[in-house]
């Protein structure tokens, strides 16, 4: 049971450390709107998603006011369209992402997930049709988030996938120039993808996930941050083992909360409750950043050697209390370090201290990857499609999930900033590595599963 004096630590995380839930994702499963004819499939999807979100955003509301803890996104997460959709064309599959965002839109939620497919071992028609569709179908949406899983570690990297996504990145940004490439930050390219993720851009709702869920993202790096901050004033010679407790802790008590509200919100709803994931995510707000943990540890900023085991030891003990504290944890659960998205990690890029380089060393140890950076327009689709290759090989080898948002912004260099707006962030465009990939991009083919029995 929790001390009264753990009872006011929770109540002053609320007040005044940036405490919230930061999402509440309902998955809809759309197999059983799957049809040849493409109205049919509208209507069905319309039908379905307006009858079980209707009242997600009211309930969200509801439960928050009840217990004084916002809740800051309601979100949508369905099954992966490349599946659903497999018989479709690339235009009907524009029109298809213009459904989901109407339905989107009628239900009240910020973004929906699920625009996506799973091609690690290989790529259907439909797969194919889906991928080819995203840079028209990103651009003339507002609410659709897409993710692409290439690489796995039981089935290797698709490097003729890796190589397509380069391309389709490129795309992208250019069909979404006058917004400096804003439809990739709705693009996430996956190893190993969970099926529950309530975050997004890579929210999906995987096959073996039930007919409709509520599953819900907690996040608090701010109040991780202050929780160090006061173990630390009251005494200097703590060590890392005593700030790691701190952590746990910190995770039990802020998990608790995310739960409490996850199911309460599927109580009302009439739906099961999934899983919490127990992510730290920043937002651009100064106070509410992954980044300033590294501050509050030691480290001139983020991306200080030492950064990379900061890193580890946080991921760890986030998932170690946030554990205890959940029945069930599912999602990406850790440190999430995108750049736009977090003020101090954005300064430590603009400032040169964190480089392309030191975030790929430290995307092995935490929850996702190279997240929200954004690098010169010029650069190649080949050279996007090695850093790709890069990050995947990290998750395959690793038996870990990673993945890359990344936006090559067009018309812009080095140095330049660019500014997403929202919960998105801005960020100057960061150097990419020279060198040059495009002869091994170009082999194609598919890199093999690694063999875990000799792994050391």
């Amino acid at each position: 049971m929790l001390t009264d004096r753990e009872v006011l630590s929770t109540l002053a995380m609320l007040r005044n450390e940036h405490l919230d839930v930061r999402t509440v994702t309902l998955g809809v499963s759309l197999f059983d709107c799957a049809s040849d004819n493409f109205d049919t499939f509208a209507d069905k999807v319309r039908t379905k998603i307006g009858k079980y979100a209707e009242k997600l955003v009211a309930t969200c509301d509801e439960v928050g006011d009840k217990y004084g803890i916002p809740v800051v996104n309601k979100r949508i997460s369905v099954s992966p369209m490349g599946v659903v959709c497999a018989s479709f064309s690339p235009e009907q599959m524009v029109k298809a992402c213009q459904v989901l965002d109407e339905s989107a839109k009628a239900a009240g939620v910020n973004f929906l997930g699920g625009f996506g497919a799973l091609v690690e071992k290989g790529m259907t028609r439909g797969d194919r049709a889906l991928i080819d569709a995203l840079p028209e179908a990103l651009a003339v949406t507002d609410c659709v988030c897409s993710s692409i899983n290439v690489a796995s570690s039981r089935s290797g990297i698709n490097m003729d996938a890796v190589a397509l996504m380069g391309e389709t990145i490129k795309a992208i940004a250019n069909r979404t120039a006058d917004r400096d490439g804003l439809g990739c930050a709705k693009l996430v390219v996956f190893a190993n993808i969970p099926q529950d993720v309530p975050f997004m851009a890579g929210a999906y709702l995987g096959v073996g996930e039930p007919e409709v869920v509520i599953n819900v993202g907690v996040s608090g790096p701010g109040v991780v941050k202050k929780a160090i901050d006061r173990a630390m004033e009251r005494n200097p010679n703590r060590t890392l083992s005593d700030i790691a407790e701190v952590i746990k802790r910190t995770a039990f008590k802020v998990t608790r909360v995310g739960e409490i509200i996850g199911t309460e919100v599927a109580a009302r709803l009439g739906l099961p409750f999934g899983v919490a994931d127990l992510s730290l995510a920043p937002t651009p707000e100064v106070g509410d950043s992954v980044g300033e943990i590294f501050q509050s540890m030691g480290l001139s900023s983020i991306g200080a050697p030492g950064s990379t085991a900061v890193l580890a030891m946080l991921n760890d003990a986030v998932k170690k209390g946030g554990a205890f504290a959940s029945s069930h944890v599912g999602g990406l659960s850790g440190a999430f370090i995108p750049v736009s998205e977090d003020s101090s990690i954005a300064a430590a890029a603009a400032s040169g201290a964190l480089t392309l380089e030191k975030l790929e060393a430290m995307t092995s140890v935490c929850s996702v990857g190279l997240d929200m950076v954004a690098i010169p327009g010029d650069t190649s689709a080949a050279t996007i499609s090695g850093i790709i290759a890069d990050e995947m090989a990290i998750g395959m080898i690793n038996s870990k999930t990673t993945a890359v948002r990344i936006i090559p912004v067009p018309g812009k260099g080095v140095g330049d900033l660019v500014s997403f707006g929202g919960l998105l962030g801005e960020a100057r465009i960061m150097p990419v590595p020279g060198g040059n990939a495009e002869n091994f991009i170009r082999l194609g083919g598919r890199i093999p599963a690694p063999i875990h029995s000799l792994k050391n």
